[in-house]
Order: C-alpha cells, then sequence, then structure tokens
C-alpha cells in the first residue's frame, strides 16, 4: 500500500463516503507508518517474535475498510482517532491471544484500558517532538495530523536511527535500557540518538517545507 499525498485526507473521506472505488485504499495510505510506529511501541521484543506489527496494522486496515460506513467523521484528526481505536482492540485482542490464557473477560478490560492510555501517550509524544523551540508546531504540521508526518519522517530514518528514537523517546527507556536492547554501550547509544534526532529534524523541515 503507497501512500498517496495528491489528494487531502478530509477529500479522500468525502470520496470514500460517495462510494469511489480507490478512495478507501488511498485513504488508508496515508497512516501506514504511523500506525505501525504505535504498534510497534506497544508491543516488547518478545511478542514481537509472534505477532509483527505489520499483522497488526493489516488486521486494522481490513476492519476500517470493512466498517467505514460507520464513521461518522468529517476531518483526518476524527479518521486518525477511529483508526487508533480500531489499532487498540486488535492490539488487546493479539497480546490476550498470544501472553494472557486466564480470566479473559477481566484481563481483557484491562488490558484495553492500559493499552488505550499507552497508545495516547505515544500520539502524544510524537507530537511533542514537533513542538519547536518557539513551543508552537509549524503551519503545515497543523494543516495535518502531526504524529502523522512525523511517523512518515521516521520510516525514512536508518532502522537503527529509528530503533533509538522509539526506545528513548516513544517507551520512554533510559540509555541504560535503551543500549542493553540495542547491543551497545550507552555512550555510542547516546552519540547515536542525537544523530537520529538531528537527521530526524532536517526530514521534518524537508516535510514541512513540501507541505507549505
Amino acid at each position: 500500500m503507497v501512500a498517496d499525498s495528491s489528494v487531502s485526507p478530509s477529500e479522500l473521506i468525502r470520496n470514500a463516503r460517495a462510494g469511489q472505488p480507490d478512495a478507501i485504499g488511498r485513504l488508508l495510505s496515508l497512516y501506514v507508518n504511523y500506525l505501525k510506529i504505535l504498534a510497534t511501541t506497544q508491543l516488547d521484543p518478545k511478542l514481537r517474535r509472534r505477532v509483527s506489527p505489520s499483522d497488526v496494522v493489516q488486521e486494522t486496515f481490513c476492519e476500517a475498510h470493512r466498517d467505514f460506513p460507520m464513521f461518522r467523521g468529517q476531518s483526518e484528526g476524527e479518521f486518525v482517532a477511529w483508526l487508533r481505536r480500531i489499532l487498540i482492540h486488535n492490539l488487546a485482542r493479539f497480546v490476550e491471544l498470544h501472553v494472557l490464557a486466564e480470566k479473559r473477560d477481566i484481563r481483557r478490560e484491562l488490558s484495553l484500558n492500559e493499552m488505550r492510555r499507552a497508545v495516547d501517550r505515544s500520539s502524544m509524544q510524537m507530537d511533542a517532538l514537533l513542538i519547536g523551540k518557539e513551543g508552537t508546531p509549524s503551519g503545515a504540521a497543523l494543516r495535518r495530523e502531526r504524529g502523522v508526518l512525523l511517523a512518515d519522517c521516521l520510516s525514512q530514518l536508518p532502522q537503527d536511527y529509528r530503533q533509538v528514537v522509539l526506545l528513548r523517546n516513544f517507551q520512554g527507556l533510559p540509555f541504560k535500557e535503551v543500549a542493553e536492547q540495542m547491543g551497545r554501550s550507552s555512550g555510542a547509544v547516546r552519540m547515536l540518538w542525537l544523530r537520529a534526532l538531528e537527521q530526524l529534524r532536517e526530514h521534518l523541515s524537508t516535510s514541512m517545507d513540501d507541505a507549505s
């Protein structure tokens, strides 16, 4: 699924609601990176050996395509929030299938609440990375969902740069734990993180200029 930026998300929503055949697919393609990052931050490394974030995203897209007639919003923000809710339920279901074996009803309720809070934190952390020194996001970021813009820029980074930003900024791990997960020294991870943030800012600057 390749992202399509030639038409605005709001217009794609209207086209999909009007029954244009390829509009839903084009709309969903805009959120591949965003949902994959959210899924990755919620699946620990052991669970990712059995459940791929891509699988969770694909299941979310299948359900969103099927249930699109139930979506009542008009804006990109409303659509992104709707996709997040579907993703949260799928994440909780995958965790339940692979990890939780007993007291399914109680555990499912707890996992959904915890998953919702965790995904909300990741979304806010995405927004926080887009706030400039002056404390306000750029006009381009305001025209598109900021977390979606950031996710697309993160996807352009080398894998180790992307990983260190996810572990440090999205999962909030101290450098010592990031280093253990990446098999590097704490000092090396700190330098990698600084280089990753610098490159991320360059991608963000370019994306915002293109969107202006």
